[in-house]
């Protein structure tokens, strides 16, 4: 077994035991990524020079993959977008300065959906990132690299960003273990903002306590970040093994009953639900409560659209700064209006531009009221409900996805039930700020599915220790893509 497949606890051992060192551990993860890269194209950055490290933590001297929308002082930062390629940051992203300051290793910055914007990891600058486990499926978005290389044993954790399920989709579609903090709980300063009421900082890795380990590292307070949250003193890694026994967590019926389909035919999904209420079954043997709560339908259909029409907007309005002139691609021109439109013109993807002018219209004065602050009065209202739920239960667990990765070129009827609900569900856990965690549960047609798991807001020691234990009984513990490659 290389030393990348390992956990963060056995990598721990032998770095302090001299069976490897730091140098070594850096050069394996750059030659696995070269190795890898131009079939899965992961990484917009690959580094060739090991940063020095003194420090003696549990993250001292391990590689790991950054997403290439974090601000790194003097390393290539192009949140995978044309107006930002020569793009070279001042400073650094209190994240990624965090793990600089406990030893950890940067190799490498991951491809992501242009500006954070997308679901597919297919419209970053550099090329579409492909699924490990099968190169002719999506590993999804935005997060995508990210998630590729943990997913390919490059690296046995990495960082990334999470806006609508932008972590723990991909980590469904890779195998692997995604988690997003209560928002606020790691600093946002040196991100580049996509919908600033929704972006959160998390991680993933291969095994829940390693994504403890990194979140341990990365929480606490910023005076660059007035939405960040005080440090709550706890060491997750510490209550992982609580007792979870009279532990209660509810599903959403409308997306997980069957008979709730018209298309009742679509094997993946009958497949997936199946193995999630046999899930379910087995955290009732761990000592869960588990029980199905139906939501207004009308309300749950309204999640997607009003994702869409609240991050399109703010991200109009945090993107506005991309005009090629401060920093970025200059546009050419006679006057700075022809300059920006150039640079504008030819620095964003179609898709991009289709956002903006959404956002744009969102934001116009005669459509605010009727679009903008009714998708926050509905945002409002399903939060009030989780907080409702979460009076009763501890956590809602639901499948992470009504299927598998989806094939590239492959339609998706986006207005269909499956679509709307099942698909988009971990939105509510970026409206209400809770943490959120996605844990692969098996297999369905030789691809990955997963399970994910929502808590109250603050309680993410509470999440992340109720999902350790569900770890134990999946037997996906640790797992290594095996795709088209082996892995050696």
């Amino acid at each position: 077994m290389s030393y990348m497949d390992k956990s963060i606890d056995e990598i721990r051992q032998s770095l302090d035991q001299k069976e490897v060192t730091s140098d070594a551990l850096f050069e394996e993860a750059i030659s696995r990524a070269n190795q890898y890269q131009e079939t899965y194209n992961a990484f917009v950055t690959i580094l060739d020079k090991k940063q020095e490290q003194t420090a003696n933590t549990i993250l001292s001297g391990i590689p790991y993959a950054l997403k290439d929308n974090f601000s790194t002082k003097g390393i290539l930062t192009t949140s995978s977008s044309n107006i930002l390629k020569n793009y070279v940051p001042v400073y650094n992203a209190t994240v990624y300065q965090k793990l600089e300051d406990a030893g950890a290793v940067l190799m490498g910055k991951t491809v992501l959906d242009e500006l954070a914007m997308g679901g597919t990891g297919t419209t970053g600058h550099t090329g579409v990132v492909k699924n490990p486990w099968d190169s002719s499926r999506q590993i999804g978005g935005s997060s995508a690299g990210s998630a590729a290389a943990v997913a390919l044993g490059i690296v046995p954790f990495s960082i990334g960003s999470d806006t609508g399920d932008s972590i723990r989709k991909p980590a469904a579609f890779g195998g692997i273990v995604g988690y997003k903090p209560t928002y606020g709980r790691v600093s946002r300063y040196g991100l580049f903002a996509f919908a600033s009421s929704l972006d959160h900082v998390g991680c993933f890795a291969r095994n829940v306590k390693d994504v403890a380990y990194v979140i341990d590292t990365i929480k606490g307070s910023d005076p660059h970040d007035m939405t960040s949250l005080p440090d709550d003193g706890k060491q997750y890694v510490d209550t992982l093994e609580n007792d979870i026994k009279g532990r209660k967590l509810f599903y959403i019926k409308e997306a997980c009953d069957l008979e709730n389909y018209e298309h009742v035919d679509d094997p993946e999904l009958k497949e997936t639900l199946k193995q999630f209420f046999a899930m379910i079954e087995k955290c009732k043997q761990l000592g869960f409560e588990v029980e199905g709560v139906s939501i207004n339908r009308e309300l749950l259909n309204a999640i997607y659209p009003t994702y869409m029409t609240i991050s399109c907007a703010e991200a109009t309005s945090n993107n506005a700064n991309l005009t090629g002139i401060p920093f970025g691609v200059r546009g050419e021109g006679n006057g700075i209006q022809e300059i920006m439109f150039d640079a504008r013109t030819k620095g964003f993807s179609e898709l991009i531009k289709r956002r903006f002018i959404l956002g744009s219209y969102i934001l116009q004065k005669e459509n605010q009221e009727k679009l903008f602050k009714n998708a926050g009065r509905i945002r409002h209202m399903i939060v009030d409900k989780m907080n409702e739920l979460f009076q009763t239960y501890d956590g809602l667990i639901m499948p992470a996805s009504g299927g598998i990765a989806p094939k590239f070129g492959e339609k998706t009827d986006q207005l269909s039930d499956r679509y709307l609900v099942l698909e988009n569900h971990m939105a509510i856990g970026n409206f209400g700020g809770y943490p959120s965690i996605t844990l692969p549960i098996g297999f369905v047609n030789d691809m990955p599915i997963a399970i994910n798991l929502t808590g109250r807001q603050f309680e993410d020691d509470v999440v992340l220790n109720m999902a350790n234990q569900i770890e134990k009984i999946t037997g996906c513990k640790d797992q290594i893509a095996k795709g088209e490659e082996n892995h050696v």
